[in-house]
């Protein structure tokens, strides 16, 4: 295929915005657990991120929009399987288990090498699924014919802790630089989300397993974004609920905007376009918003 059918290698992941039924609760985990600052609390929604510093910009990973009247969807609804919180080093990521696991004890849910990472699991006190990861070296990811080579093997988070936590890593928890790495989905079936998320939105994809699950990205990650039937096979168009509510894209330029505004026309998918940004929902009404680096 040719560039202009795929995203730009650059295309990175922005903010995942939940609706939540407790806004100070929700806001008391991010924050002091996981440990994302307040960027901006106005009215019924709060913003947490990677606070900026000089000659930095602030970036905002985690918004929390206060939607009281919304219910939670059923356990088989598409909507979010997780959002992945990716940690530069094994010692800021271990601070960050550390300190979520000790402060919501019941909420862990597993922790797995997936060869091209580590990555251990949660469930924040509304039910979305979190990961809180790292990534091992690019140079160490095998690739096989176009896929990356990715597994589900055990990793033993008390020896994980025992090994990478550290004092300074954990004065430094709230600090530690990190970014939305991937967002996970829910979704009804894996075909219908490859032909819109790769065919159509123009992600590449890095692995699928069996009907059950495909990865995809831009500039040759592992994945960007993942969908799975795990427990959602069948589902239809999501429902206004609590839980996920949009998820957001960056792309390199204005003329990368553009460029997939063209694509997705072109594919006969419905564009909320404001000149600035794009918005359009995923065939399961996943609200997906794309804008341009800086915007």
């Amino acid at each position: 295929m040719s560039e202009s059918t795929r995203l730009a290698a650059d295309t990175s992941m922005g903010a995942v915005t939940l609706d939540v039924a407790d806004l100070d609760g929700m806001t008391a985990y991010y924050r002091d657990a996981v440990g994302l600052s307040v960027l901006d609390a106005t009215g019924p929604v709060v913003t947490l991120g990677r606070a900026g510093d000089l000659g930095t910009a602030s970036v905002p990973l985690v918004i929390l929009r206060h939607s009281p009247e919304l219910k939670h969807a059923g356990p088989r609804e598409a909507g979010l399987f997780h959002t992945a919180i990716l940690f530069e080093t094994q010692a800021a990521l271990a601070a960050a288990v550390y300190t979520v696991a000790t402060s919501y004890p019941q909420r862990f849910t597993g922790s797995s090498d997936h060869l091209v990472s580590q990555a251990f699991y949660f469930d924040d006190p509304e039910g979305n699924g979190v990961e809180l990861y790292w990534d091992r070296d690019r140079t160490q990811w095998s690739w096989v014919h176009g896929s990356v080579e990715m597994a589900t093997l055990f990793l033993d988070p008390n020896g994980f802790l025992r090994e990478h936590l550290t004092d300074e890593a954990l004065a430094a928890h709230g600090s530690a630089p990190a970014v939305i790495g991937h967002v996970h989905l829910s979704v009804g079936d894996v075909a219908t989300a490859q032909h819109f998320y790769v065919d159509q939105l123009g992600f590449d994809l890095t692995t699928a397993f069996a009907g059950q699950a495909i990865f995809v990205s831009a500039g040759g990650y592992h994945h960007h974004m993942a969908m799975n039937v795990w427990r959602s096979s069948g589902a239809g168009r999501r429902m206004p609920a609590l839980g996920l509510g949009q998820v957001d894209l960056v792309l390199p330029n204005a003329d990368e905007l553009g460029a997939t505004a063209e694509r997705l026309q072109h594919h006969g998918i419905a564009v909320r376009n404001d000149g600035r940004t794009l918005e359009l929902d995923d065939p399961w009404g996943t609200l997906l918003r794309l804008t341009p680096a800086g915007a």
